[in-house]
């Protein structure tokens, strides 16, 4: 993994924006300057940037954006990893406690962060540990509509996540929590499961969706069905074998 960004000398911000994005040369830059208008003045934040292994120069337009950017931070994977690896590289380098995803292809509105931001604050006494984008409105073909209805009508029965949009990349959550769940690949699709598994308290929350800029998706039936179906068993597994520990009162001298 490569690194040129912002220098790490400078205050920690309050929120790191984490953009995982292969092959999105078209998209990216713009996305970048929605990110400054929606945040810029309304809480210190960075931005993390993870090229997933792009072949269409993007870490080209990254590193020379750097310069007119100073809370841009772009990384990179030397190969291809997939969406949750990018996610995960992103959080690791992250410097602010909390955590807003975006996808790397525009369909995400920068705009909806400052209400999520907004919500998380009335919401940290509550032990809100992760707010959920909820597309209300989808912008995809009718196809990628329907089926994903499906696939988050299934998921929401058999894991009981109280999500109706888990696919939405658009989340804000607590850096911590995400770093304490069990790591693997397409993990991104079951966070709110995987956070209330933890016992974190999740809300989701409607936020606007777009049509896709430039460049074409990633996603298709082979890459999200199939693997859809094993992930979505593992993920029950691991909702079966977890035991929360319960609360501990302190032994001997201690108060």
């Amino acid at each position: 993994m490569n690194y040129t960004g912002a220098p790490m000398n400078s205050p920690a911000p309050q929120l790191s924006v984490v953009i995982p994005a292969h092959n999105e040369s078209g998209n990216i830059l713009s996305l970048l300057d929605e990110v400054e208008q929606a945040l810029g003045g309304r809480v210190p934040y960075e931005v993390l940037v993870v090229d997933d292994g792009s072949s269409d120069g993007m870490d080209r337009l990254l590193a020379g954006a750097v310069a007119t950017r100073p809370a841009l931070r772009p990384l990179r994977h030397r190969r291809q990893s997939g969406q949750s690896a990018a996610i995960a590289t992103g959080v690791r380098a992250a410097r602010a406690a909390w955590i807003a995803t975006l996808d790397g292809d525009g369909q995400n509105d920068p705009a909806d962060i400052p209400a999520l931001w907004q919500r998380l604050q009335a919401g940290t006494s509550e032990g809100l540990g992760m707010i959920a984008g909820h597309r209300a409105n989808r912008r995809d073909t009718w196809v990628r509509r329907v089926s994903s209805r499906i696939a988050n009508r299934v998921r929401a029965r058999l894991l009981s996540d109280a999500t109706p949009d888990t696919g939405c990349g658009l989340k804000l959550f607590s850096r911590q929590l995400f770093l304490d769940l069990p790591h693997f690949d397409h993990m991104h699709r079951y966070l709110p499961a995987l956070a209330l598994r933890g016992g974190a308290k999740v809300v989701s929350v409607a936020v606007n969706h777009r049509p896709r800029g430039q460049g074409r998706s990633h996603y298709g039936i082979n890459n999200r069905l199939w693997v859809g179906i094993v992930d979505l068993l593992g993920v029950m597994w691991l909702n079966r074998r977890i035991r929360l520990p319960g609360d501990a009162d302190p032994l001997g001298g201690d108060k």
